[in-house]
């Protein structure tokens, strides 16, 4: 088990920037991690994966604006998004899932999220 704690969110105009971080309670060097946003009245969706050897994966949405990365030696997670729009506007999540990357958002630890909203 680990725990994740998400911070960054805030409220950005649309263009603007804001970077995400997901504090977690052990390393997290041999995680899957994700993340994923859900929108009000919208189902929760994938946004970024970063697997145990640094390979990314982005939504087609965020691709080309969004980054994730890990600085392994804090433990943290980071969600980099830049050239933000108001579809962006969500609820953003961090997740954990051992070894490997689920195929969907079957991960086994979860942060209590971080609110976003792109206004435009």
């Amino acid at each position: 088990q680990v725990q994740l704690l998400e911070s960054g969110g805030g409220s950005v105009q649309a263009g603007g920037s804001l970077r995400l971080s997901c504090k977690a309670s052990r390393t997290i060097g041999d995680y899957c991690m994700g993340w994923f946003r859900q929108a009000p009245g919208k189902e929760r969706e994938g946004v970024a994966t970063i697997d145990r050897f640094a390979n990314t994966r982005y939504a087609d949405p965020v691709k080309g604006r969004f980054t994730t990365s890990i600085d392994n030696a804090e433990n943290t997670l980071y969600l980099q998004m830049n050239n933000m729009k108001p579809e962006d506007t969500a609820m953003y999540y961090c997740a954990a899932n051992f070894a490997r990357c689920p195929s969907s958002d079957d991960y086994e630890n979860w942060g209590q999220g971080t609110q976003v909203i792109v206004s435009s």
